[in-house]
C-alpha cells in the first residue's frame, strides 16, 4: 500500500503527530480561519464516499480502536446549511472494542432527547469516518506524514484531491478513543450485543 519504501515499525504518540498533522485538532483552528479566507480552497476537495449530511455532530467512543490499512486527509463535507471541513480517516479493516456512539437531540416538550447504541466488539470493513474532533492514544505502523493524498492506498477506492497533504499506515492502534463526526460510513458494520436506547436528558458517550 506504500508509494515509498515502508519505515521501520515504531510507536508514534498522538500528541507529538498533532504537530506536523493537518487533519489534527492542534491545527483545526487555524484551518478553519484559513478555509473561510479563501486561501485554502482548492486544497480540500469533496469525498467521493461522502454524502449530504444533516450537520449534526455525534459522539464516537471506543476503549480501543485496531485497524489494519489507514489513510486520512482533508474533505469538505455538504450540508443543508452550509460547508463543514472535515478530517477523513479511511480503515481497511477496523474493530472496536465497548463501542458507544451518541447523539442529543433538543425534541419540542421534552427537551434534550439521547440516541444512543453499544456494542462489542464491532467490527467494520472500509471505515470512513469524517470527524472535526478526534482524541486518544494512538501507535501507527509504517507511517507516511505529508503524501500525495491522491496517492494514498491503504483503503481500496478511498483518496484525496492530488497535491494536498495527507498520511497513510499499514496499521493503527488508538487506546481510549473519543471522536466527534457529523458522518460514519462502512462497507459492512457488524455489531454483536447491540442495545440502544432513547432516553430524556443528556446521556451522551463522554
Amino acid at each position: 500500500m506504500q508509494t515509498s519504501d515502508a519505515r521501520s515499525s515504531g510507536r508514534t504518540s498522538w500528541k507529538r503527530l498533532a504537530l506536523v498533522m493537518v487533519p489534527t485538532l492542534a491545527t483545526a483552528g487555524a484551518l478553519v480561519a484559513t478555509m473561510a479566507s479563501g486561501a485554502l480552497a482548492t486544497s480540500f476537495g469533496v469525498s467521493a464516499t461522502s454524502f449530504p449530511v444533516a450537520g449534526e455532530s455525534f459522539q464516537i467512543r471506543s476503549s480501543r480502536l485496531v485497524g489494519d490499512g489507514f489513510v486520512q486527509f482533508g474533505v469538505v463535507q455538504r450540508g443543508r446549511d452550509g460547508l463543514y471541513p472535515e478530517a477523513l480517516t479511511g480503515i481497511r479493516s477496523a474493530t472496536l472494542h465497548h463501542l458507544c456512539q451518541s447523539i442529543v437531540q433538543n425534541v419540542p416538550l421534552l427537551g434534550p432527547v439521547t440516541l444512543r447504541f453499544t456494542s462489542t466488539p464491532a467490527h467494520a470493513d472500509r471505515l470512513i469516518a469524517n470527524a472535526h474532533d478526534l482524541r486518544g492514544d494512538a501507535v501507527f505502523r509504517n507511517i507516511n506524514i505529508g503524501q500525495d493524498a491522491g496517492t494514498v492506498q491503504g483503503v481500496p477506492g478511498v483518496q484525496g484531491t492530488p497535491g494536498t497533504f495527507a498520511e497513510q499506515a499499514s496499521s493503527v492502534t488508538v487506546d481510549d478513543l473519543r471522536q466527534t463526526t457529523r458522518s460514519i460510513s462502512a462497507a459492512t458494520f457488524r455489531l454483536p450485543d447491540l442495545h440502544l436506547t432513547v432516553r430524556r436528558g443528556d446521556q451522551s458517550c463522554f
